[in-house]
């Protein structure tokens, strides 16, 4: 109802707002052709015209742009309200299982795997939310320190193997570096490791089928150091390639939207790179053909 509510009121502007266009330009066309000879108040409504025309025109971008970032925000609260509740009542349910009935101890230590799960669910959503905001301050100091990208990436990819109960061929890492010099970059740990663990995470849940992601580290050249993460699942259309960053924004995909999320991932991600003076990007060959997600930070010189 409340998403309704703020449509229909977007829209009513919208529409005022193209319907003030119109009065504008038929009443300066008038005035034009009845003052045709007065050459000054010609020259002057020539002006106040383009003045009125591109206010209005601001004013009707600036709706759309609202229309759609309630829309992305609604969604998200809708997104987490989901995450949150979840694993909430699926843990509430087993609990009042385990208080109210006989259970055999096999059957009790799958209900405790089980909310174990939950839990672990619940704790992503919250550290998820709880790192957009921090990324998202722009005051926010970063604590520094020489970072091995290799041993980071390797300590991700084993949490997500034990996270997700994944086999070495589900999601392998390997190191492609030309010499023996390691990839060390300057870096806050704790929020290079919640990007590293991001692309991660979201390529294994956005593997329709069979699930293989490959993470490799590597050395461009002298001066990056190259953190790519490749899966072979749902793809990303050409379009949506620049705007998956955007805080609460998720493609549009039929299968996309089978898989629950905040839609905050990607960009903490990206947040956190630029201010550690890298860049992140997305490659995909299109819809069902996989995705690559590639981070590149400056190399840490001794």
């Amino acid at each position: 109802m409340l998403l309704q509510s703020r449509r229909k009121s977007a829209y009513f502007f919208l529409v005022l707002g193209i319907c003030l266009v119109a009065i504008a330009v038929a009443l300066n066309v008038g005035w034009v052709v009845i003052n045709v000879r007065e050459v000054a108040l010609l020259i002057l409504g020539g002006i106040l015209f383009i003045v009125i025309i591109a206010g209005l025109v601001l004013n009707t971008i600036f709706l759309v742009r609202e229309i759609r970032r309630n829309e992305q925000h609604d969604s998200f609260i809708n997104a987490v309200t989901h995450e949150l509740k979840t694993p909430i009542a699926s843990i509430r349910l087993y609990l009042e299982t385990l208080q109210t009935r006989e259970v055999d101890e096999a059957k009790r230590n799958e209900f405790y795997k089980i909310m174990l799960d939950d839990s672990d669910r619940l704790l992503h959503t919250v550290e998820q939310v709880l790192s957009a905001g921090r990324t998202g301050d722009r005051k926010r100091q970063i604590y520094r320190s020489v970072i091995d990208i290799g041993v980071l990436g390797r300590d991700c990819v084993e949490l997500a193997r034990k996270r997700k109960n994944l086999e070495e061929s589900s999601l392998s890492y390997t190191e492609k570096l030309d010499n023996a010099d390691r990839p060390l970059v300057m870096g806050d740990t704790d929020e290079l490791r919640a990007a590293f663990s991001n692309l991660i995470d979201n390529a294994v849940k956005y593997s329709d089928k069979e699930i293989k992601v490959k993470v490799e580290v590597s050395s461009p050249d002298s001066n990056l150091i190259s953190f790519k993460v490749t899966d072979q699942g749902v793809g990303i259309p050409r379009g949506h390639l620049k705007e998956i960053f955007k805080r609460f924004y998720r493609v549009p995909l039929r299968v996309a939207a089978m898989v629950k999320g905040t839609g905050l991932g990607l960009f903490i991600v990206r947040s956190v790179v630029t201010k550690h003076g890298g860049k992140t990007f997305a490659e995909s060959p299109g819809e069902g053909l996989g995705s690559t997600f590639t981070i590149l930070l400056p190399r840490f010189k001794q």
